[in-house]
């Protein structure tokens, strides 16, 4: 004899009693809130820095470009950034090339952005993930693309002054693309610009940015340039400084490098607390500890190696004299 079975569904309104399911109630389409008429979002940012509660960070609008004639500032400098498939100038390559150019005077007041080249490059082996992280630029984003070396050089050749945010990682780089690179005057607005004094607690582009209430898109190129721009522009510091003033002081003395060749191995730590590096020879620099200083503290930096180092008053470390024109290359 067969016995009739019911399987209950325990999440039904009554067992064995199936309910009419409800028709689906439609779900109302969001609208986006609507700002009142009269919002000011200017004056509503000033509002809250009125308070100590808030700091208000505002979207970097890249400056207009003008026709270089059209100018009034007589000189002319590029803003260079690099993206890259390594940190090795000797094997790994560009694939990104930012250029802001502008003009200034002799003071170091900034003028007008009078040229601007982006471009990217597909390199010879896949871009490493770590890289892409970083940039954003993917191996679709260049295939196929080159950069328009006629067109960058069209920029830096008029060009008094190249300014990268890391002038030794950019130059080498630079150089290998384009030789019109090597003939210019470079400056490094890491290491020429005495962020400390001017009330910087870190020199990253995006520490600094941030700290002179900007954002930006970071680690493409030209949106790098362009910030870097704004940085150098403003006023900073108790006094008011701008920072491209005193990178193109820097820019325009002379500095030697001292190289304290054979330096005994016991005085490692003694050189390196005075702000000395090591090299290892593979960057064509001597294999040595060595700083480099302004031209006029070169008779009291022999003194020191002279009495503390090698303690022989004839010693008579190796010096390169550098300029503009011979900093940061590879």
């Amino acid at each position: 004899m067969k016995i009739a079975s019911t399987q209950f569904d325990l999440f039904d309104d009554a067992p064995g009693y199936r309910q009419t399911p409800r028709p689906a109630l439609r779900k109302r389409k969001s609208e986006a809130p609507q700002a009142p008429s009269d919002w000011n979002e200017e004056a509503a940012a000033q509002r809250l820095e009125q308070s100590d509660r808030y700091r208000v960070l505002r979207k970097l609008v890249p400056r207009p470009i003008i026709p270089r004639a059209e100018s009034a500032f007589p000189n002319l400098a590029v803003l260079v950034d690099t993206e890259t498939t390594g940190l090795n100038h000797a094997k790994d390559e560009i694939i990104e090339i930012g250029v802001v150019a502008f003009t200034y005077d002799d003071e170091g007041a900034i003028g007008d952005v009078v040229g601007i080249y982006s471009g990217l490059r597909e390199p010879s082996e896949p871009i490493p993930a770590e890289i892409t992280r970083l940039t954003g630029i993917t191996d679709d984003m260049v295939a196929g693309r080159e950069i328009d070396v006629v067109a960058l050089d069209a920029l830096i050749e008029p060009a008094d002054l190249v300014i990268a945010h890391n002038a030794a990682f950019d130059r080498p780089f630079c150089e290998k693309l384009s030789p019109t690179f090597a003939s210019k005057a470079w400056a490094c607005s890491v290491r020429e610009i005495p962020w400390a004094d001017l009330g910087f607690e870190g020199n990253k582009l995006g520490y600094l940015v941030g700290q002179f209430g900007l954002f930006h898109e970071g680690h493409r190129a030209a949106d790098d340039c362009n910030a870097l721009l704004e940085v150098l522009a403003r006023p900073a510091g108790e006094g008011g400084a701008r920072p491209f003033s005193e990178l193109l002081r820097s820019s325009e003395r002379s500095r030697v490098c001292i190289y304290a060749e054979n330096a005994p191995f016991d005085m490692k730590d003694h050189l390196k607390g005075r702000g000395y590096r090591w090299s290892d020879g593979s960057d064509r620099k001597p294999r040595a500890w060595w700083i480099e200083i302004d031209d006029e503290l070169q008779e009291e930096e022999f003194r020191y190696l002279r009495t503390e180092i090698y303690c022989w008053e004839d010693a008579e470390p190796l010096t390169i004299r550098l300029t503009a024109f011979d900093r940061y290359r590879a």
